[in-house]
């Protein structure tokens, strides 16, 4: 899939009608996939479900825009494509190191360094990364910042409240709201990255 894809109204359109199988679900289909579909990453202990499941309905609503139909059965495609992106997700160097989600000043884990540090290093480390995240914050453009912390406030219903709330006020659908969170977080992740590279 080509990097920074996203997807038109008509593609969306056409990945509903393919979730609702004929009968039309005003799109609750679609939010229980992305549901499962964040707990099938959130299982795997990826540190980005909700990207990653946002990622695989992009894949599934290109491939319906390129080929015009999917023969599988909807959730049955879905986990497919969600071993892919999670397999991908495997292969990045990133992949194992702390979360960015959450707000400024929340407790982050410590990154899973190998061998396994004692505890004085790893409250080290964890101090490393909040300094490194606190300067990469401070670097992002003020609306940026705001959007990226109150994307990633809270905790399950609270947290998916926030984000309509959030998309509504910027005047963005949920799909265009995650994918500026996500591009912010690959800036946040690169700069962390470069950080504590530093350090």
């Amino acid at each position: 899939m080509k990097k920074g894809w996203v997807p038109t109204r008509s593609a969306l359109e056409h990945v509903l009608t393919w979730l609702d199988e004929g009968v039309d679900s005003g799109g609750g289909k679609y939010l229980e996939m992305r549901r499962r579909l964040v707990s099938y990453f959130d299982r795997k202990r990826c540190l980005s479900p909700d990207e990653l499941a946002d990622e695989t309905l992009n894949r599934v609503a290109r491939r319906l825009e390129e080929e015009g139909s999917i023969t599988d059965a909807p959730a049955r495609y879905c986990y497919i494509v969600a071993k892919f992106v999670f397999l991908e997700y495997l292969r990045r160097p990133e992949h194992n190191q702390a979360s960015l989600s959450g707000d400024k000043g929340a407790h982050y884990p410590a990154p899973e360094l190998n061998p396994p540090l004692d505890l004085k290093d790893g409250i080290e480390a964890r101090e490393r990364l909040l300094d490194c995240l606190d300067h990469c914050l401070g670097q992002l453009e003020v609306g940026d910042r705001t959007l990226i912390l109150e994307y990633y406030r809270g905790e399950h219903r609270v947290k998916i409240e926030r984000r309509r709330e959030l998309a509504a006020r910027l005047g963005l659908t949920a799909n265009a709201l995650s994918i500026r969170a996500c591009r912010i977080r690959d800036k946040l992740e690169a700069c962390v990255t470069a950080c504590l590279g530093e350090n």
